[in-house]
């Protein structure tokens, strides 16, 4: 466990940013381990998000039904965290279904706990806006991305950001997140498989 928890530390340094060794061995004490199967539900759209997790390995998608159509809207990996923030930052119901695409391991905090942070670590606030600004300069890369570019450079850009995604889950769910059709996604797949303009 020490040495899991040494890797968790580590990568929670690039979201807490200068933080004190202390401060974040505290932060640490308060994630519990947990386990998805595959096929379980991390949370449903319209329960409320009581629980912020990273991922220790596995994957998770983000998703949503309309009338017309589902909506993957991400699919998080290893060494990202995932919750559906709005719900889980002003205790709102969430609008996102978070269901595991494979087998995962998690590193929980529940709300309550979270909420005890501010009283336990000193520079919480400060702390708490940098992991906020983080999550959303993420947010924001992915819609400017997803507004600046063609279909194809958005495939190609999310291909060499994630390539082993495209064999751990089915391409609809990636064409979705893309903004695009299955059809426009395999047209796209195939041209540059064949090196064709």
């Amino acid at each position: 466990m020490t040495k899991i928890n040494t890797n968790f530390e580590q990568s929670l340094t690039s979201y807490f940013p200068n933080i004190d060794p202390d401060d974040l061995k505290t932060i640490v004490s308060f994630f519990k381990p947990e386990i998805l199967k595959k096929n379980d539900f991390f949370l449903k759209s319209g329960k409320k998000s009581t629980k912020l997790s990273f991922i220790k390995s596995g994957l998770l998608r983000i998703f949503c039904d309309t009338e017309k159509k589902e909506i993957t809207q991400w699919i998080s990996t290893q060494g990202y965290f995932v919750a559906d923030l709005s719900s889980f930052m002003s205790d709102i119901p969430a609008r996102w279904d978070i269901q595991a695409l494979t087998d995962t391991e998690l590193y929980t905090i529940n709300r309550d706990d979270y909420e005890k942070l501010q009283n336990r670590i000193t520079r919480w606030h400060i702390l708490e806006k940098a992991f906020i600004i983080h999550c959303f300069t993420t947010m924001e890369t992915r819609i400017h991305n997803h507004l600046s570019m063609t279909a194809e450079e958005r495939y190609v850009y999310f291909f060499n950001e994630n390539p082993q995604l495209f064999n751990q889950v089915p391409l609809q769910y990636i064409a979705s997140m893309l903004g695009m059709t299955s059809e426009t996604f395999s047209r796209i797949r195939n041209k540059i498989a064949t090196g064709n303009s």
